[in-house]
């Protein structure tokens, strides 16, 4: 089970491009520190990309906090003009790739997401873009967008489960997306065979399942994600973002096993009350660490919960 250890950041700044939530964070564990990205948005709603630095110890001390947005926007018309979100970050080598989700509007629809790649060569502290267009966008694959994604390197190949947009529904003559999981293989980590494979598919009554978030351990592939209903989940707390889980022993092909996931909403009316989503799962200390969102897609921030084995666990940081 999960043991939550509560919020570790929100936003207040006074920097225009930082003004509201600390959504998607993804974690990065240093030798002498933990590095978090999230998405804030500015005045107009636009997502850009920022860190802080925790302590590994207690990932509540906060170290070091960025002073400017990640990126720049895309030029007008490229799928990232509108907003970028971080995603999944790995180290190749002596660098550090970057996967994030680019932004763009429509006229049909709200909007259309696809995913995009930057890599550091100083560790992680600035990034360059690999190309002005994405690297998974939409084909014959994927007729509509796809969104978050965690990757992973496994025995020599890059491995992506990817948010796969299936098609749009209205409801209440509003346009929503509906999403299940795909998975994704690479030999480079830029260029990608998309399968098509389904990783996790919808249940009857969800709309939406989102961040994947992957480890390996005992030869078991475990996976937890965001899940949401299919209407009225904005407003409505008994329809909105909760985690789930899945395992495999293949990476391709999973059971879901949502009774496991070990982590639920709060019962009072704290920060993580209303809303659980976009778990980010890493290996701390040996220790398994969630960081996720809570209320409002992460307009109350981001924390976080370290794994229990039993009762006799008491190592936890």
């Amino acid at each position: 089970m999960w043991i939550k250890k509560g919020l570790i950041y929100n936003v207040n700044s006074n920097y225009e491009w930082n003004k509201s939530h600390a959504q998607v964070p993804v974690v990065d564990i240093l030798s002498d520190r933990i590095r978090i990205y999230y998405a804030t948005r500015n005045n107009s709603g636009k997502s850009n990309v920022s860190f802080i630095e925790v302590d590994k110890n207690n990932p509540k001390i906060i170290l070091f906090e960025n002073d400017k947005p990640l990126f720049d926007f895309g030029n007008l018309g490229t799928f990232d003009d509108s907003g970028i979100m971080p995603s999944s970050i790995i180290t190749v080598d002596d660098k550090k790739f970057l996967y994030y989700i680019g932004w763009t509007t429509r006229q049909t629809v709200p909007f259309q997401n696809a995913i995009g790649l930057a890599i550091s060569k100083d560790g992680g502290k600035t990034f360059k873009k690999v190309s002005e267009g994405p690297i998974i966008s939409i084909n014959n694959i994927e007729p509509y967008f796809s969104g978050t994604s965690f990757v992973i390197i496994d025995n020599g190949i890059f491995k992506m489960w990817y948010l796969s947009c299936i098609r749009w529904e209205v409801f209440d003559n509003k346009p929503e997306p509906i999403y299940n999981i795909k998975y994704a293989e690479s030999l480079d980590g830029i260029k990608w065979n998309q399968t098509g494979k389904v990783a996790i598919e919808l249940n009857e009554d969800e709309g939406g399942l989102v961040s994947a978030s992957v480890i390996k351990e005992d030869n078991i592939y475990k996976m937890w994600f965001g899940k949401r209903k299919k209407t009225d989940y904005r407003t409505n707390t008994q329809n909105s973002y909760r985690i789930g889980y899945a395992e495999s022993i293949d990476g391709v092909n999973w059971e879901r096993k949502d009774n496991l996931s070990g982590i639920d909403v709060s019962a009072n009316s704290e920060w993580d009350s209303e809303m659980i989503s976009y778990p980010y799962v890493i290996k701390n200390k040996n220790k398994l660490m969630m960081s996720y969102n809570g209320n409002g897609f992460g307009k109350s921030g981001f924390g976080y919960a370290v794994w229990k084995e039993n009762e006799l666990d008491t190592n936890n940081f």
